[in-house]
C-alpha cells in the first residue's frame, strides 16, 4: 500500500470511528428504559454521597467518568445553583468536577492497563480481535491519541469509556490526563456555568438538556474536523 493510500484509509478509518462514536453515543444516551433507571439510581446517589459537599461532587464524577455511566448533567448543574445561591464556591465547584473526572478516567484507564490487553491478546480471537489489529490501533493511539481522547470526552457515554482503549494500547500517561484534562474541563465549566445562570430555574434545565447534548457532539465533530484538515496540511507541508 502507497503512502498516499494509507493516508487515504487512515482518514477514512477516523471519520467511521468517529461516526460510529456519535451515532453510538446518542443511540444508548437516548434509550428510554435505560435513561430512567439511570434517573432513579442518580437520585440515590446524589442524595446519599451529595450531601458530603465538595468530596461529594467529586465522588459522584469519579463514578461518571468510570464504570458507571450516568449523566453528568445531574450533578454540576445543581451545584452551580447553590453557587449562584452562594452556598458553594463557583470554582471549586468546577475544580471537584474536574478532579473527579480525572480520576476516574485514570482508574479505567489503569484497569484497561492492567486487564485489557492481556484479556484481548488471548481471548480476541474469539471476537474477531487479533494481535495485529491491537498493534494496529495501538499506532493509531500514539499518533491521534490525543485527539482521540479528546473528543470522546465530549461525546455521551463514550466520555466514560474512551479511557478504555487509551489504556489497552498504552497511550502515554502524561498526553492522556492532559488532554483528558482538556475534554472533561470544557464540559465541567458548560455544566457548572448553565447551572449557575440558570439559578432558581433549574427545571429548564431537563427541558433542553438535549441542546447541551448535541452542542457538545458538533463541538466534537469540528474538533476532529478541525484536527484532520490540520494533521493534512501539516503532511503536504513535510512532503514539499
Amino acid at each position: 500500500m502507497s503512502a498516499k493510500h494509507k493516508r487515504i484509509f487512515a482518514g477514512a478509518a477516523f471519520f467511521a470511528m468517529l461516526g460510529v462514536l456519535v451515532v453510538g453515543g446518542v443511540f444508548i444516551y437516548n434509550i428510554g428504559t435505560l435513561i430512567e433507571l439511570i434517573k432513579e439510581l442518580t437520585h440515590w446517589l446524589v442524595a446519599t454521597i451529595g450531601k458530603l459537599g465538595y468530596a461529594g461532587i467529586v465522588a459522584l464524577m469519579f463514578l461518571e467518568s468510570s464504570f458507571f455511566p450516568f449523566p453528568s448533567e445531574v450533578v454540576l448543574p445543581p451545584a452551580g445553583y447553590l453557587a449562584w445561591k452562594g452556598e458553594m464556591s463557583f470554582a471549586a465547584v468546577f475544580l471537584a468536577g474536574l478532579a473527579g473526572s480525572i480520576l476516574g478516567a485514570l482508574f479505567n484507564y489503569w484497569f484497561a492497563l492492567q486487564f485489557g490487553r492481556p484479556f484481548l491478546i488471548k481471548y480476541g480471537k474469539y471476537f474477531f480481535v487479533s494481535k495485529e489489529s491491537i498493534d494496529k490501533a495501538e499506532t493509531f493511539f500514539r499518533r491521534h491519541g490525543h485527539i482521540s481522547t479528546l473528543v470522546g470526552r465530549l461525546l455521551p457515554v463514550i466520555r466514560q469509556y474512551i479511557s478504555l482503549p487509551a489504556g489497552i494500547v498504552r497511550m502515554n500517561l502524561g498526553t492522556f490526563v492532559l488532554f483528558t484534562s482538556i475534554g472533561a474541563g470544557l464540559w465541567a465549566l458548560v455544566l457548572t456555568v448553565v447551572g449557575y445562570l440558570l439559578g432558581e430555574h433549574q427545571d429548564l434545565l431537563e427541558r433542553y438538556l438535549h441542546v447541551l447534548t448535541y452542542s457538545s457532539i458538533a463541538c466534537a465533530v469540528v474538533l476532529a474536523l478541525g484536527y484532520l484538515f490540520w494533521h493534512r496540511r501539516l503532511s503536504r507541508e513535510k512532503r514539499s
